[in-house]
């Protein structure tokens, strides 16, 4: 980080130690007595307590059970932590679940799934994952064997496969226990043998393997001032690969890019981890709706019918949200891996409406905060001889000039810091290109009923106009 490499424990390093914390206070939860129950299940190995999100649902409980313990992780870090374990624990018992589309590669590769989701559940390992290639062409016709940095497999030994290159980002780089790599898919290199077509998990401390930080929004400053960065600052990191060599028991696949392109969408991946997606964007849109609530109460100016309309909007995302998540669970049907699978149109709904509404809901919280969102004094500004003109010249009638300033730089940090506008655009782009998300929902859409309604109407009108 800042061309210098981290030394000693991750946890009391500044730029990290805000992060690593909230993570500790997820555990601390999950370990909780009067929490077990709520976020734990016996594991169907061992019989010892387990992560509840590393649950495979079997039944429309079972799929309560776990929106109940995302629901309750999300309350501590308020959706702001788009990488918090449980998204990375659905996504190992989706693809265990469907863990023979990896023997289709190779018998041992399906294995490898399974023993490693096993593995991560009964040591409730923390994970980062990576899959997205360097933006070196982003031409439809562009081959990465033509040139670029992009992660590739260089060569196979007797322990396992070797990968140099890297990958764009990994949210939460370098402060979890393990990476899981899985490229996206990649039709024009949909040949045998392929050398960017591969899967597979190691240790985050493995021989050859780097992680390049971008500068962290939290400063290590006092906490009051960037209450969300100070927080929930997930660091995203360039993954560096050296000669990796990646042991044969964590290959998942190998060189088989026709399968890498039907692994999502035939583990039904998008719905499942939509699941866990969509809760987490409740309690921020839950989170975005008391804010700005609390600024409008501050300037006493919730008569104004401009400002509730907008806070409309806010209520319209909300419920919107809460209906999609609701219905999608009253409509579950199990997959073919015998996984209990919400109903897919209305979560990918939900995750196609979100990314789309976010940057609205932050606009709302700037034009209701206004001038507000920019003079707002820090706590050593309240602790010095200045907090006497600061209490009589920011005061409003409602709260004190220090209440008054640590709403509005909430609202600051949520809208308008780099931490801000950060969570915007990683929202704008949580599950992919916002376009192909759309596609995706318009692809997989039954809207044959609606087109038969249409004929229908215009048969019974028109008899000459045939079907």
């Amino acid at each position: 980080m800042n061309g210098r490499r981290v030394e000693g424990a991750i946890s009391v390093h500044p730029s990290f130690r805000g992060i690593i914390s909230t993570q500790a206070s997820l555990y601390n939860l999950q370990c909780r007595e009067d929490k077990q129950d709520r976020m734990t299940y016996p594991s169907p190995s061992t019989g010892q307590r387990a992560g509840i999100s590393f649950m495979q649902p079997k039944s429309a409980a079972d799929l309560v059970k776990r929106r109940t313990a995302f629901y309750e992780w999300a309350n501590i870090h308020q959706g702001f932590m788009g990488r918090s374990p449980d998204y990375m624990n659905t996504f190992l018992m989706i693809m265990a679940a469907a863990s023979e589309l990896f023997a289709e590669g190779d018998p041992r590769f399906g294995d490898n799934v399974k023993n490693y989701y096993g593995y991560c559940r009964e040591n409730d390992v923390t994970l980062t994952h990576t899959f997205l290639r360097p933006q070196y062409d982003r031409s439809s016709q562009y081959d990465p064997s033509e040139g670029g940095s992009a992660a590739r497999i260089t060569g196979r030994s007797s322990e396992g496969l070797i990968v140099s290159g890297s990958f764009i980002i990994a949210t939460q780089g370098g402060i979890t226990d393990e990476i899981v790599v899985f490229p996206t898919p990649c039709p024009q290199m949909d040949r045998e043998d392929n050398p960017f077509a591969f899967a597979f998990a190691v240790p985050a401390n493995t021989n050859g393997l780097k992680f390049i930080c971008r500068d962290a929004y939290d400063r290590g400053e006092e906490s009051g001032d960037n209450p969300l960065a100070s927080r929930f600052d997930e660091p995203d990191a360039l993954v560096v690969m050296e000669e990796v060599v990646v042991p044969w028991n964590r290959v998942f696949v190998d060189g088989n890019a026709a399968l890498m392109n039907r692994l999502f969408a035939e583990s039904n991946f998008y719905t499942h981890a939509g699941h866990q997606i969509v809760m987490r964007q409740i309690v921020k849109a839950e989170f975005c709706l008391g804010l700005t609530q609390l600024l409008v109460d501050t300037l006493n100016i919730d008569e104004y019918l401009h400002v509730q309309d907008k806070l409309s909007e806010l209520i319209v995302a909300l419920e919107t949200m809460k209906a999609l998540l609701a219905a999608s669970e009253a409509e579950a049907e199990p997959d073919r891996w015998g996984t209990m699978m919400p109903d897919p149109a209305f979560i990918s709904t939900a995750v196609t409406y979100f990314p789309r509404v976010f940057p609205r809901i932050t606009e709302i919280v700037q034009l209701i905060g206004a001038s507000g969102l920019i003079m707002i004094p820090t706590r050593k500004d309240f602790e010095s001889t200045l907090s006497h003109d600061l209490e009589r010249h920011l005061c409003t009638s409602t709260v004190t000039a220090e209440r008054r300033s640590s709403y509005f730089r909430l609202a600051w940090d949520m809208t308008m810091s780099a931490f801000g506008t950060r969570q915007t655009l990683y929202e704008r782009f949580f599950f992919g290109d916002p376009a192909r998300t759309g596609a995706r929902l318009y692809c997989s859409y039954d809207s044959s009923k609606c087109v038969d309604r249409v004929v229908d109407f215009m048969n019974r009108i028109n008899t000459r106009i045939s079907s």
